[in-house]
């Protein structure tokens, strides 16, 4: 079936409600319109679903929702484990709340038990809920950084991580197998909740939630006494993460924060930013304009689903605001509770530290310095969670210290399995405190970590191709890097090539070739000379392809202008 005969069943079939027709009516001259909504179906892939709201296949819709629902429904029933029932959050987005309902209610229509926060909670909270409810899986209902007009479905498994293989395909798989919309199996909320199938939750997770961060906090009386001078400027951008950012900062004493008052609700429009995603130089623009007028030392923001967390700190040198990425925000907290561990004498000796491999090789440097085991993994969170998860099996496996990713998300302890913003927050402050106890500040800090181990510096461009020829378009960029392997990027040979597609690793220096020893995925990994690398991949949830670089210099005017440098070159070679 093509587009337009598709277009044309959504607008006829009884299948489909008066709502959804009429939107769909409105569109019926714009023949391009059509083919986006219509040319294929929103893919349920490894991380659940991501797409613009509205009626057709390839939009995030109740139909399409529904049609998830039910596969990972018919999946938990195959596995016999829908007593233990499924997790379910969301955030601030368009809709998230009633996705959150009508998936609740489908689980319930096939005998799952669903467990549903009363109003808007953070991801990492989901991710802890599912540990702590001993449910089978989560669902957070939430688009993370996305423009407005998204929303998304991400899928967890009963560790309190997304889900990962076997699992996610077979999901997938159960999903696919949803060919009619009349499948998707219905019951009302009355009687759901009279089978004890709908429940509803809230303060008791959020206590345990908090009072477990706490728990986590390694030096609470110097927090509790420079609580009274640290000065805090935070921003939810609209999103999930204002109550429980304020409450864990007044529990463990910080008494001057200030939140940006424009964008302390939520609110699905994002009114205030362009995107809401902390990443943004611009989303900061309200909050450093609050910072300068209180003399805040920090300035802190997440994104509308808590996970992630940008930051600022103030050089009380020049009197600037300096921005930290995400790397540099991680392994600032990294450095802090490492070492700090290590002074207190609970620093694991069989620990590991664990990132992805678009992060930055100085958490390579800082898990030699505390003799902790540095473990890479493929992009996104569920893959440190999974090593989390593996070493937690086996009967003396390696302990869990510290996990990062470059896009600005960190897990302070094992209590969660995905980037937690919230406890982020809190650890940064936390550092802010003991390090103006020591009469420096955080931006002090992070040039004394450069000194110690390097003047390392990432960056990421993205090139965004949107639709159906430019999914052909990244699709032909890929293939083409692949086919031509070069010498040197820029001014740095090219000492080893990853493709992890193709399970290919080769070694330039010696010719040798073997396998790279991670899962399938659409990357390719360039290792360079003196510490520098370039990665090339497809984002999986947006229609972009992602240019990933990390250098390593003597000084951080030599680091900035290398690293300029590379991403122009790995750009050249992208056609």
């Amino acid at each position: 079936m093509n587009y337009l005969d598709e277009y044309k069943k959504w607008c006829e079939s009884d299948e489909f409600d008066a709502e959804t027709k009429e939107e769909l009516l409105k569109i019926k001259d714009n023949k391009e319109e059509i083919e986006d909504r219509f040319y294929k179906e929103l893919e349920f892939g490894t991380a659940g679903l991501r797409g613009i709201i509205g009626a057709g296949t390839n939009r995030m819709n109740k139909y399409v929702v529904g049609k998830a629902t039910q596969g990972l429904a018919n999946y938990i029933i195959k596995r016999k484990t829908q007593d233990k029932g499924v997790a379910i959050s969301y955030d601030s987005r368009h809709m998230s709340p009633e996705f959150s309902k009508q998936t609740a209610l489908v689980l319930n229509a096939n005998g799952i038990k669903s467990y549903i926060f009363d109003h808007l909670r953070p991801v990492p909270e989901l991710s802890f809920a599912v540990r702590e409810l001993g449910c089978t899986a989560g669902i957070m209902i939430t688009a993370s950084h996305n423009k407005p007009e998204y929303n998304g479905y991400k899928v967890y498994w009963d560790d309190g991580s997304q889900i990962v293989a076997p699992v996610d395909k077979d999901i997938m798989s159960e999903v696919k197998a949803i060919t009619d919309y009349k499948q998707i199996k219905e019951i009302s909320q009355e009687e759901a909740e009279e089978k004890g199938l709908y429940n509803v939750i809230g303060k008791e997770i959020d206590d345990k939630y908090i009072n477990t961060l706490k728990s986590c906090v390694l030096n609470p009386e110097i927090v509790r006494e420079q609580g009274k001078r640290l000065k805090v400027v935070y921003t939810p951008l609209h999103g999930a993460g204002n109550e429980m950012v304020q409450r864990i900062l007044k529990e463990i004493g910080l008494q001057n924060v200030y939140v940006v008052p424009e964008q302390e609700k939520p609110d699905g429009d994002f009114p205030t930013v362009d995107y809401p995603n902390p990443e943004a130089k611009e989303a900061f623009k309200l909050a450093l304009d609050l910072a300068v007028k209180v003399d805040a030392d920090i300035v802190l923001a997440n994104d509308p689903d808590a996970d992630r967390l940008g930051i600022y700190a103030k050089d009380v040198k020049t009197g600037e605001y300096k921005d930290y990425t995400g790397n540099m925000s991680a392994l600032l907290v990294a450095e802090y509770r490492i070492s700090q561990m290590k002074e207190k004498g609970i620093l694991p000796k069989n620990g590991m530290l664990i990132s992805t491999i678009v992060s930055s090789n100085l958490a390579k440097a800082i898990a030699k310095e505390y003799d902790l085991e540095f473990r890479e993994v493929l992009t996104g969170f569920k893959n440190i969670g999974e090593q989390i998860k593996l070493e937690e099996q086996k009967e003396n496996g390696k302990k869990y210290v510290f996990g990062f990713e470059e896009s600005y998300g960190c897990l302070i302890g094992d209590y969660a399995r995905d980037k937690d913003g919230i406890s982020a927050v809190m650890s940064l402050c936390e550092a802010a405190c003991y390090y103006m106890s020591k009469g420096i500040t955080l931006w002090d800090q992070m040039i004394n970590i450069y000194k110690k181990y390097g003047y390392y510096k990432e960056g990421q461009v993205s090139i965004v191709l949107e639709g159906a020829s430019g999914a052909e378009k990244i699709k032909s960029m890929m293939e083409n890097m692949r086919k031509e392997l070069p010498e040197k990027i820029g001014k740095y040979k090219v000492e080893e090539f990853k493709d992890f597609k193709q399970d290919i690793f080769k070694n330039l220096k010696t010719g040798e070739i073997s396998k790279t020893g991670l899962p399938s995925s659409n990357v390719l990994y360039y290792t360079l000379e003196k510490d520098c690398w370039c990665c090339v991949r497809p984002s999986g949830t947006e229609p972009k392809i992602k240019l990933y670089v990390g250098v390593k210099a003597d000084s951080m005017e030599q680091a900035e202008k290398d690293l300029e440098e590379l991403k122009e070159a790995i750009k050249a070679m992208v056609k």
